[in-house]
């Protein structure tokens, strides 16, 4: 959420030069560059979008490739993941401070401050939202430098639909955590506001009841903008490595 593939450009080369071939479609209608987005809000086909129809558009698009694929989302997109590893349509995922599923839930302040303005019941849900610099600096890139945070907003954010984090407090976002699922490894930054490591660990803990391999790594130091944060490279490299032993 919030975002585009753009901001997987260096994973994307990362994994690549280890072999892989990378692919990171969008969501439907955000396959268009961050400023064509910017100007178009609020954008009447964005107020529509929901996680249902994200999950159908993954899984349209990872039936036409040759073989399965391994998934890694992050945010929503780690949530996705998840949904998409429970109908086996991936080989192995990594959800990255990762949305939680239906009915795991956090009263921790910082969750509260960051998620309220796009799940506030008393805005219309028609009425996509913009992420302003301001509450991009406490919910993703906390704690790291100005120009960091400000440079990081300008080449990434995009407005988003307040429908699909609507629809991940309901039974769309249900994960039936006893049932067995190709391996998942879940990511967690222990300075992230959006997505706290305590709702990662709890979300983990879920799994247990699952005979499946499912694994949990908390990076020290690193907010919900672990993907792009100064460092990624040693989350890449832990999720590389946790492939080549769980993902065979």
């Amino acid at each position: 959420m919030y975002m585009t593939p753009l901001c997987w450009e260096h994973w994307l080369d990362y994994f690549q030069a280890k072999g892989y071939h990378c692919i990171a479609p969008a969501w439907p209608g955000r396959d268009k560059p961050v400023e064509t987005l910017r100007k178009s809000h609020p954008d009447p086909q964005l107020s529509t979008l929901t996680l249902s129809q994200v999950i159908v558009h993954y899984v349209i698009l990872i039936k036409i490739l040759d073989e399965k694929p391994i998934l890694i989302g992050h945010s929503m997109g780690g949530l996705v993941v998840q949904l998409l590893l429970q109908k086996y349509v991936g080989i192995a995922g990594v959800a990255i401070d990762s949305a939680p599923p239906q009915g795991v839930f956090t009263t921790e302040l910082p969750f509260l401050r960051s998620n309220w303005p796009h799940i506030n019941p008393f805005v219309s849900q028609a009425s996509p939202i913009q992420m302003t610099l301001e509450r991009f600096q406490y919910t993703f890139v906390n704690n790291l430098p100005l120009e960091i945070q400000q440079s990081a907003y300008e080449r990434y954010v995009v407005p988003e639909s307040r429908r699909v984090p609507a629809q991940s407090l309901t039974k769309v976002a249900a994960i039936n955590f006893s049932n067995p699922h190709p391996p998942l490894l879940l990511v967690a930054g222990s300075n992230d506001h959006l997505i706290p490591a305590s709702l990662n660990q709890t979300n983990y803990k879920k799994y247990k009841r699952s005979p499946s391999i499912t694994d949990f790594k908390e990076f020290a130091g690193r907010t919900h903008f672990t993907i792009g944060q100064p460092g990624w490279e040693e989350v890449a490299s832990t999720i590389s490595t946790w492939l080549d032993e769980k993902a065979g």
